[in-house]
């Protein structure tokens, strides 16, 4: 399986620590499931923009009071 070696300062990688034992993991699958949780983070975001401007119209008739100013 593919495989990343990531440098963090001392002060990072303290911090790291304790949020990974707060959420009891281990570093690695901390570290793994927060870049996983923000890549999908970012593809939810983008398809929800995406699904925005197909549908602003309709948002916008639907909410003339939230449409934005001309």
């Amino acid at each position: 399986m593919p495989a990343l070696n990531i440098e963090y300062t001392e002060h990072e990688l303290a911090a790291i620590r304790e949020a990974a034992a707060a959420d009891g993991k281990s570093i690695k699958a901390y570290v793994h499931d927060l870049s996983v949780r923000e890549q999908q983070r970012r593809d939810f975001v983008d398809h929800a923009v995406a699904f925005w401007q197909v549908h602003r119209e309709e948002f916008d008739a639907a909410f003339p009071e939230d449409a934005p100013a001309a």
